[in-house]
């Protein structure tokens, strides 16, 4: 149970000294710790077996003596024996340890090497004598400082022994030993000529301390006490002495008066020195106590030293009262009057030492806030020297603040064990790409707040950034470059220079922020500086940029369409081989080739999308189209700019953008049968409505395309462009866009994200017009359903003719043979026709049943029904195009409306042009 409880108990250490968890959330702390002791109890690893060691060195010594190294036999058996005295229970792991370690000690063991364990004996200096003392400061010259003299009765001071009784070195060490032994009291003082004398006004004058408060007749009475008594006792009070008119807590002793004042009059003037002293106290009694925080340490210094002043002062008080050398009129109001603007900035010391100790907990730099605010106060009041001196207590006190912050900037590190500074390191390293991101952390408080400073809160993120720079520049090696932008001379960070006299009229806080701000930028700039050449210049973040736009958003229209049409045959044909990553892969490669680097692009298949059938995948653009991925390896300094969520963001965009392609691409060429073209046109309005609808549907897709190509994608570029200072030449803006200089690398992280949102959020992939972009694919699906609806009709319409053809020619007796034979070639070419557009994929033949045409057919049944004509499937394609577009503009109209920003502006626009198509539909009957 023992055992148990200790276990326990260093399981609860453990808990709470890893992972800091408060006391008030006892149920975490539990849980841990039962996860602690079950790991301890349950391990597998068992302790050394201590007697098969021990058989193992007598095994070692014995093998010594038999190959003949008895002398490396006795040593080991020596240093056994010594070892008995001091075993543990370690002791057998360690000799384990050693002799898994040993190779063939038989061997290449040397009894010299045991000559180096022996520590050499240091030699003892030589012992420091009085002789040598005297001839090395020349006292032995000097014969007067050994002369003594006579202080006994009946002898005067200069009195002087024989120089036949001058002692030598030895009696002089002696009798001064002596003689510090022997403490002069008041009574050697009085054994003395006039000594008596002497120590009778001594006492005379201290008389009142005894003094009894209680008269004759048993009565209490008022002790009378001259103003020199009573400025002497405070002046001691305030120094911080014990004294006799006032108690340990300078309280007033009630049995004294001064003489010739009203009781009422003299307590008034005693409390108010007794306040000056209840005001110090905290401040002396805070200067004695030990500190271990360097904060607080040099806080105590500057402390201790402003006492100092004060104590100076008073003791310049008390000598004009004491050697006097004229008449001195002595005033209890005019000495308060002459310490007040000494005082005055300690009472404002001592008050931030009673706040700091009322707090529960508080941080090491919590006095530099409220010294922060003290300084501020004091100039405002107009206080001089209350603001200089709290001032300048507050630079020295934030020269140590600045240390780790200096050493985090610089050098990128942070001291070990230094609770006081606001970054903290992840315990475990993480790959490079999240060095940036995850590897530091600002630290807050269990309130959210930062653990930091008040007034630094402006210049944290400048600060967390610069050091992280220089962390991504050591990992680049190339932390010695950042020597070239750093300043030689340091901005100061003193009273003098930060508040000089010239502007004294100035906010302490503005002269205070403007100099921090220029130090900061002293250090900031110079890894911002590098760290941004590096990225542009070494690490390609423009044409990475660029190579990401060009495979996302499709700024290159030829290799987009070479890529996805590509994709699209591929569907059309009902073939899986788009759905194979290496094919994927391969189309993207050879489609991108001229603007990217093709090594780097890979593709593959989301597994959602692989659950799918061919004919499904072909009939919507919301089940295959998102299922493909590209992938453009960067280098890892650059996916510190654009992180894995932009990524995704581009990835959006880019899904869009092939959906948008795909209509327009069943849509490009109008399917019309040879024969309908030469035969006589007996449906024209089918024909007609036909073409209305693959006109809307077209004009809708080219509608998308030109609102993202000029509004979206070409204006956000370029101001992307502007703001990383991209010096590329890929649009024609960019020429004319103003280069702006960004601070440091989040600076470029906020703007390359802020862009990505930006094309998510105003070409409607966001989250608000989730509906809206659901529509606007329903549309896109529109387009495959007409464009499947025509094929099937065209299909019906060509055996319909093929069967005209064969019963004409069945029922001419003299040309049944010839036409017979020509409507059979004509079929079994048509048939040829359709076989070379199968892809021969055999699962999906299986389910067509039966080839393209069968595919069509049954597409064909999928969208009207059975048997439904093929006027009516376009008037309900034409009737749900309506619907879906007066929806799509409404939507739009109305989150513009609830929205602010770009975005908003750029819904609007889109409705509006897509308005259009709503004022100007035709009905065709």
């Amino acid at each position: 149970m023992a055992h148990l409880a200790q276990l326990g108990a260093l399981a609860d250490d453990l808990v709470a000294a890893v992972t800091a968890i408060p006391e008030s959330q006892r149920g975490r702390r539990n849980a841990l710790r039962e996860i602690v002791l079950r790991s301890l109890r349950g391990h597998t690893f068992i302790r050394t077996n201590q007697f098969e060691v021990e058989d193992r060195l007598n095994g070692l010594e014995e093998r010594f003596s038999v190959v003949g190294r008895d002398g490396l036999a006795e040593a080991l058996r020596a240093r056994r024996d010594a070892l008995e005295s001091c075993r543990n229970q370690f002791t057998p792991e360690i000799l384990h340890l050693l002799l898994e370690l040993a190779d063939q000690p038989a061997q290449n063991s040397k009894l010299s090497d045991l000559d180096a364990l022996v520590e050499p004996e240091e030699e003892a200096p030589p012992p420091l004598t009085w002789r040598d003392i005297a001839r090395e400061d020349g006292w032995k010259q000097e014969r007067d400082i050994w002369r003594f003299v006579d202080y006994s009765i009946g002898s005067s001071d200069e009195e002087e022994v024989d120089e036949q009784s001058e002692a030598t070195l030895e009696s002089l060490t002696t009798a001064s030993s002596a003689e510090d032994q022997h403490h002069r009291t008041a009574h050697d003082l009085a054994s003395k000529p006039q000594g008596a004398d002497v120590l009778k006004q001594v006492s005379d004058a201290q008389a009142w301390r005894h003094a009894s408060a209680v008269d004759e007749d048993g009565k209490s009475k008022k002790i009378p006490i001259s103003t020199t008594q009573l400025l002497r006792e405070a002046l001691f009070m305030m120094a911080g002495l014990e004294t006799t008119l006032f108690d340990l807590r300078c309280n007033l002793v009630t049995k004294y008066q001064l003489r010739g004042v009203s009781w009422d009059t003299y307590k008034a003037l005693v409390t108010a020195f007794s306040e000056c002293g209840r005001k110090l106290a905290p401040l002396r009694a805070y200067t004695d106590h030990k500190e271990h925080s360097p904060l607080l340490q040099v806080f105590q210094g500057c402390l201790q030293e402003a006492l100092r002043s004060l104590d100076l002062e008073l003791s310049s008080i008390q000598a004009r009262l004491v050697a006097t050398k004229e008449e001195v009129l002595v005033s209890l109001i005019g000495v308060l009057e002459e310490l007040s603007p000494k005082l005055a900035p300690l009472y404002v010391l001592a008050d931030i030492v009673r706040k700091v100790q009322e707090e529960r907990n508080p941080h090491a730099f919590r006095y530099l806030e409220l010294l922060y605010d003290a300084v501020g106060m004091a100039q405002l009041r107009d206080s001089r020297a209350t603001y200089t001196l709290l001032g300048t207590i507050f630079f020295d006190c934030f020269q140590v603040y600045l240390k780790p912050i200096r050493l985090w900037m610089e050098e990128g590190k942070l001291l070990h064990g230094d609770r006081t500074f606001f970054v903290s390191q992840s315990p475990t390293k993480l790959p490079l790409p999240q060095v940036w991101k995850s590897q530091f952390n600002l630290l807050r408080t269990p309130e959210g707040n930062l653990h930091a400073p008040r007034f630094l809160k402006p210049a944290i993120d400048r600060i967390f950034t610069a050091g992280k720079s220089i962390v991504v520049l050591k990992n680049m090696k190339q932390h010695e470059a950042t020597k070239k932008y750093r300043s030689t001379a340091e901005p100061g960070m003193d009273f003098a220079t930060v508040c000089p006299d010239t502007l004294q009229f100035a906010p302490f806080s503005e002269l205070f922020g403007a100099a921090f701000q220029a130090w900061i930028q002293s250090k900031h700039h110079t890894a911002a500086a590098t760290l941004r050449d590096l990225l542009f210049s070494s690490y390609g973040l423009s044409e990475s940029i660029d190579a990401l736009h060009h495979i996302y958003l499709m700024l290159d229209g030829a290799r987009s369409d070479a890529f996805a049409s590509s994709i699209f045959r591929h569907l059309d044909n009902f073939s899986s081989s788009w759905r194979d990553r290496f094919t994927l892969t391969e189309i993207a490669q050879e489609a991108f080739s001229a603007c990217v680097d093709s090594y780097r692009l890979s593709a593959d298949v989301d597994p959602r999308g692989l659950a799918y059938g061919a004919l499904a995948s072909r009939n919507s653009v919301r089940l295959s189209l998102p299922a493909i991925h590209l992938h453009y390896r960067l280098s890892w300094p650059v996916q510190i700019v654009i992180p894995e969520e932009g990524i995704r963001g581009y990835q959006t965009v880019f899904t869009f953008q092939l959906q948008v392609r795909r209509a327009l691409a069943v849509l490009q060429h109008p399917i019309v049968s040879q024969q309908r073209r030469d035969s006589s046109r007996r449906d024209t309005s089918s024909a007609a409505r036909y073409y209305l609808v693959r006109s809307k549907l077209l004009w809708f897709a080219n509608t998308i395309t030109t609102y993202l190509t000029t509004l979206v994608l070409a204006p956000n570029r370029a101001r992307l462009q502007a703001e990383l200072r991209c010096n590329t030449a890929t649009t024609t803006t960019q020429s004319t866009a103003s280069a702006v200089t960004t601070a440091d690398v989040d600076d470029m992280i906020a703007a390359h994200a802020a862009f990505v949102s930006r094309i998510v959020d105003e070409s409607c992939q966001g989250a608000k017009l989730r509906p809206i972009r659901e529509a606007i694919l329903d549309v896109f699906d529109l387009a495959i359903r007409l464009a499947d609806a025509q094929r099937a009709e065209v299909a019906r319409l060509e055996e319909e003719e093929m069967e005209v053809s064969r019963l004409s020619a069945a029922a001419s007796p003299f040309k049944s043979s010839i036409a017979g034979r020509a409507a059979e070639g004509s079929s079994r070419k048509r048939r040829k026709i359709l076989d070379e557009e199968r892809d021969g994929d055999e699962e999906d033949e299986e389910e067509g049943g039966g080839g393209l045409a069968g595919k069509w057919m049954v597409g064909r049944r999928d969208i009207g029904g059975e048997g439904k004509p093929h006027a009516a499937v376009l008037r309900d394609l034409d009737a749900d195009f309506e619907k879906h577009l007066r929806f799509v503009t409404g939507g739009l109209r109305g989150v513009a409306r609830a929205s602010r920003g770009d975005a908003a502006a750029k819904w609007d626009l889109l409705a509006e042009m897509l308005e259009v198509g709503i004022k100007d539909t035709a009905v065709v009957h």
